[in-house]
């Protein structure tokens, strides 16, 4: 049996109790990510609270049987359309991950973003990392005490407000707020409300980069999208080995100094220069870290850096290559496919049901009527009213409720009614339906 060695490496130069206290730097990676991070975030609080000609600009409306999304409405029957945004969705993940890493978990990704304001929240509370990791070894008490409360009610309340829009995207927000301030909320609703909270301050809050290395199934299979030319953030070790936090005279040494800010800004608490690793989210805060260090040494930038392995090993590494070309080529198809099919939405469901009692009503001796019930349901906003006839027959005539021939679409939504096409005698025959809009 062949020994296989096995070093424990040290995760985190401030990790207390296997609780990484992640420090904050700042560089290009950075304010990218805050570029990308903080618009998404934005964009995930406007589709509930704001609004278009009334309505959110998203809404999941299961009572209306219809999908509100930026002044348009969408049917049931239309959900393929959700599917499509979803495969390209996830297409455009593969193309990012076959040809740049995990750039989605370091600068877009939920769990990255939350965890990131949370962490925010932390050092506004509680101060630097450094100051967090010694203050975990004190009792709590007094201004310590403040301070810890203060944090944890900062990040619950962010939980909730985070919960209640999320909750917004299939109850209409300024309703759901109603109900909570005046207790008529439903039982369903809170019990929903409460688990989506709690999750939110756990997984940002509490467990954070655990969810990346255990729960996260995008981790688990980035080997197998990653090739050899795959851009990730990687330690170029020819250029930094060996190690040493003294500059030598005979340039023995490498440009690495040993400090461990890579390591101490690192989510999740890994350290680049062992290689590529599955916990890496390619956020770039090492590389922004280095680079500061080697400027103040006087050192070329660029010793963490986003490179592939043959780019390290000097070899040639084209980025366009036909597996990243086919994965865009899918992502352009199903996100083609997508826009065609919201240019050839439903508009217009109609339903009719013949009444199954009787095959036709006697009047009088000499008319006769059959009796259907006509549902309309309208998802285009200028379409107001519908104008019904029926024809097939010479004399046939329509009458409905209050012998309605126009009906009215409240607030464009769903309308129905009971029409009774007559006639004047008992014959077999094949009548139509006719309806023309009216705008």
């Amino acid at each position: 049996m062949q020994k296989i060695p096995v070093q424990i490496i040290d995760a985190s130069t401030l990790a207390v109790d296997s609780k990484i206290h992640v420090r904050l730097t700042e560089g290009w990676f950075q304010q990218a990510r805050r570029l990308i991070s903080w618009p998404l975030l934005f964009v995930y609080f406007a589709l509930v609270w704001l609004q278009v000609d009334g309505q959110p600009w998203l809404l999941f409306d299961f009572g209306q049987r219809r999908i509100l999304l930026f002044g348009t409405s969408l049917s049931w029957h239309d959900l393929p359309l959700l599917a499509g945004i979803m495969i390209a969705g996830t297409s455009l993940l593969f193309f990012m991950a076959v040809g740049w890493g995990r750039v989605w978990c370091g600068f877009a990704c939920p769990q990255s973003i939350w965890t990131w304001v949370f962490i925010r929240i932390e050092q506004w509370t509680e101060g630097r990392a450094n100051i967090r990791a010694r203050q975990e070894r004190q009792p709590l008490r007094g201004t310590l005490l403040f301070r810890r409360i203060s944090k944890h009610f900062l990040w619950i309340s962010f939980a909730i407000f985070t919960a209640v829009t999320f909750t917004g995207y299939f109850i209409p927000i300024r309703e759901l707020v109603a109900d909570l301030f005046t207790w008529q909320a439903g039982a369903g609703t809170l019990g929903w409300l409460v688990c989506m909270a709690a999750l939110t301050y756990l997984n940002a809050g509490l467990v954070r980069e655990k969810i990346c290395l255990h729960a996260c199934p995008y981790s688990r299979f980035q080997g197998v999208m990653f090739d050899d030319q795959t851009r990730t953030v990687s330690y170029d070790k020819s250029r930094g080995e060996p190690r040493s936090n003294k500059r030598s005279s005979d340039g023995s040494s490498g440009d690495c100094v040993d400090c461990g800010l890579c390591v101490q800004v690192c989510p999740t608490g890994i350290d680049i220069r062992d290689g590529l690793q599955a916990a890496c989210i390619d956020c770039g805060a090492c590389i922004d870290a280095c680079d500061a260090v080697m400027t103040k040494i006087q050192r070329p930038k660029g010793l963490i850096l986003f490179c592939s392995e043959d780019q390290l090993a000097k070899m040639s590494s084209p980025l366009w290559r036909p597996r990243l070309i086919a994965y865009l080529l899918v992502s352009l198809t199903t996100i083609a496919a997508v826009v065609y099919g919201f240019t050839d939405k439903t508009e217009l469901l109609i339903e009719i049901r013949r009444d199954r009692g009787a095959l036709f009503h006697q009047l009088d001796e000499e008319t006769v009527c059959n009796r259907y019930l006509f549902k309309v349901e309208s998802f285009n906003p200028e379409l107001q009213a519908l104008n019904l006839s029926v024809s097939g027959i010479t004399g046939a005539h329509l009458e409905g409720m209050q012998s309605i021939k126009k009906l009215i679409f409240p607030n464009g939504y769903l309308t129905e009614c009971v029409l009774n096409p007559r006639l004047h005698q008992i014959i077999s025959c094949r009548y139509t339906f006719k309806r023309t809009t009216s705008k």
